[in-house]
Parts: structure tokens; C-alpha cells; sequence
């Protein structure tokens, strides 16, 4: 069974950085991949960040784009994400998700497992 448990979550003054962990059990890392989302009260499941582990590429929406870096321990069955300048409209339930093919980074419909989420709070 797998199983992903987020960890990192908090609040932080805007312009600040905060590195969310994701650790997976029942879950190979040598193949498919693993992303970040987040959700905002009354808003869809957005993609941040995915890795592919067949090729290593990364994938990173416009949101993240030079602000956030997705990356994996796999010693550790762990991925992160590096959240550098944040600002409030970060604010979010962040969740990890990860798929045993390749699910677009995009399409959170397309990933079967998901955490259960850590919350961030950006203030102004």
C-alpha cells in the first residue's frame, strides 16, 4: 500500500522560503514520478512542480517557475519542494502525489496516490 506523508508546511512572512518533504512508503522512485500540488479554499487542485524518474526531467508551472525547485532523495524515499519568495497568494494546502507512469504535471486527475497535505500561510 502506498503511502506519502507531507511534512514542512507553516506560516512565513511574504519573501520568505519554505522547503515542504514528501516521504513515500509502498512506493518505488526508480520508475513513474512525483509532483507537488496545492489547493486554495475555493479553488481547483493546481500542478506546481513534477519529476520524472525515467529521465529525471522536471516539469514546472508558470506559478513555480523560478521560485521553486522540486527535487529527490531517493536514499531517503523522500522528494521535496523548495519554495523560495513566497507571497500570500501561495497561500495553500500543498499536497505530494505520485503516479507509477507519467501523469501530466498538470491534470491532478491523473495521479493515484496523494498525502494527505500540509498547510502554508503567506503573510503580507
Amino acid at each position: 500500500q502506498v503511502h506519502l506523508v507531507e511534512s514542512g508546511g507553516g506560516s512565513v512572512q511574504a519573501g520568505g522560503s519554505l522547503r515542504l518533504s514528501c516521504t513515500a512508503s509502498g512506493y518505488s522512485f526508480s520508475s513513474g514520478c512525483m509532483g507537488w500540488f496545492r489547493q486554495a479554499p475555493g479553488k481547483e487542485r493546481e500542478g506546481l512542480a513534477a519529476l520524472y524518474s525515467d529521465d529525471g526531467s522536471t516539469v514546472y508551472a508558470d506559478a513555480a517557475t523560478g521560485r521553486f525547485t522540486i527535487s529527490r532523495d531517493n536514499a531517503k524515499n523522500t522528494v521535496y519542494l523548495q519554495m523560495n519568495s513566497l507571497n500570500p497568494e501561495d497561500t495553500a494546502m500543498y499536497y505530494c502525489a505520485a503516479d507509477p507512469g507519467l501523469a501530466p504535471a498538470a491534470v491532478a486527475t491523473m495521479w493515484d496516490y496523494w498525502g494527505q497535505g500540509t498547510q502554508v500561510t503567506v503573510s503580507s
